[in-house]
């Protein structure tokens, strides 16, 4: 079983960056298929981006892509999410998730959660 720590959150104004870390342990990263995942308030989870255990394939949702990167490094059992041009519609607690099985964006049948980290966007 793994156990996922996010860090990095914080408040910034828009049009700006922030980076994101998904600390693991308890077993090693390249054992699992990593994503991360945001809940806005009065919203529903929702999928941000997701990352192949060994890199090979990286997903985006639509509404991040070309602001957002995902990256993994296994080495230090560390998932990162780059986010620049930072919205205020980016406003949400992240989540990092992680799954043996890559099976798709939907969050319920992503296995292992962190506890989330706040991004908070002024305008």
């Amino acid at each position: 079983q793994v156990q996922l720590v996010e860090s990095g959150g914080g408040l910034v104004q828009t049009g700006g960056s922030l980076r994101l870390s998904c600390a693991a342990s308890g077993r090693t990263l390249s054992s699992y298929h990593m994503g991360w995942f945001r809940q806005a308030p009065g919203k529903e989870r929702e999928f941000v981006a997701a990352i192949t255990r060994y890199a090979l394939r990286t997903y985006d949702a639509n509404s991040v892509k070309g602001r957002f990167t995902i990256s993994r490094d296994n080495a230090k059992n560390t998932v990162y999410l780059q986010m620049n041009s930072l919205r205020p519609e980016d406003t949400a607690v992240y989540y990092c998730a992680a799954d043996t099985t890559y099976s798709g964006s939907t969050d319920s049948v992503w296995d292992y959660w962190g506890q989330g980290t706040q991004v908070t966007v002024s305008s």
